[in-house]
């Protein structure tokens, strides 16, 4: 009678077997992170509901019912005149999303390294830096949605919406607005270590100028050039173009058009990558 001899692994194969299995990121990963910070906003869910639905109507019944009733004339806006409510309207909308990134992409962001300090925990897991960082910025693009889309709705039922076969695409202009204006401040928020009132200096210095400036209650051509610039680098002016040309069928080139959306992409790509960056480097100390 033969014996087989079964090779078993050694104690240290099987430890570092496990240590690799430890180390190896899920493939879901991202969604954890994401999960995370979606159920964190369910503490001031009311308040997400409230400002979701509340703003867009305090906005359009003061425009509608208030500013707009003085402004009898219709706004020129390049070779097209609409009425005052449908020009400002694409605007707001993306005014609300960016909204968004200013409040999700700041305090929580930097209370993950500081104050709370779970990044931490979720990268003592299988979960890798990059994950963490992708599920940070799609938690605050999912809120971004919640508040345009009934931004959106309130505006077409109050008549703000001329095209409504293309101006649904406003809804997605407006949540690119927001990346765009939240990656970079997202990857800013990482790089904080102490809390000495930044995110109030770029609430009061950036968001709104930009809100002031960019062509949101005016078009941009009615500005000198000194103020105008501002505009031209906001992500804001160029998602509410887009929104535009959605949502009343403002003509635009095809060559500004691309413009337009590549600018957005570049600013959110290109802060989503620099906060990859910053997250692992916070997360490596």
């Amino acid at each position: 009678m033969s014996t087989t001899n079964i090779q078993h692994p050694s104690l240290d194969a099987l430890r570092a077997e496990a240590i690799t299995a430890a180390r190896k990121p899920r493939a879901w990963g991202w969604f954890y992170a994401f999960e995370h910070m979606v159920r964190a906003m369910r503490a001031y869910g009311w308040t997400i509901v409230a400002g979701a639905l509340g703003q867009p109507l305090l906005y359009l019944f003061g425009l509608a019912l208030g500013l707009a009733a003085l402004i009898s004339t219709p706004v020129v806006d390049g070779d097209v005149s609409v009425r005052y409510l449908v020009f400002v309207a694409p605007a707001l909308i993306a005014a609300a999303a960016i909204a968004v990134a200013t409040e999700e992409m700041t305090y929580p962001v930097m209370s993950g390294f500081k104050w709370r300090r779970y990044f931490y925990g979720f990268s003592a897991s299988p979960i890798s830096s990059a994950q963490i960082a992708t599920g940070v910025a799609l938690a605050p693009a999912a809120r971004m949605l919640a508040a345009v889309v009934p931004y959106y709705l309130i505006v077409w039922l109050f008549g703000g919406v001329e095209t409504p076969a293309t101006g649904w695409l406003a809804i997605g202009a407006g949540v690119l607005a927001g990346l765009a204006f939240g990656t970079p401040l997202m990857a800013y928020a990482a790089s904080i270590e102490d809390d000495k009132g930044q995110f109030a200096l770029v609430q009061r210095f950036i968001f709104m100028p930009m809100f002031l400036f960019s062509g949101t209650f005016y078009p941009l051509a009615n500005l000198d050039w000194w103020l105008a610039w501002i505009g031209w680098i906001s992500p804001l002016w160029h998602a509410s173009e887009l929104g535009r040309m959605a949502m009343y069928g403002k003509p635009v080139s095809d060559a500004m058009m691309w413009l337009h959306i590549a600018y957005l992409v570049v600013l959110a790509v290109g802060g989503y990558l620099i906060a990859r960056r910053m997250f692992a480097r916070r997360l490596a100390k």
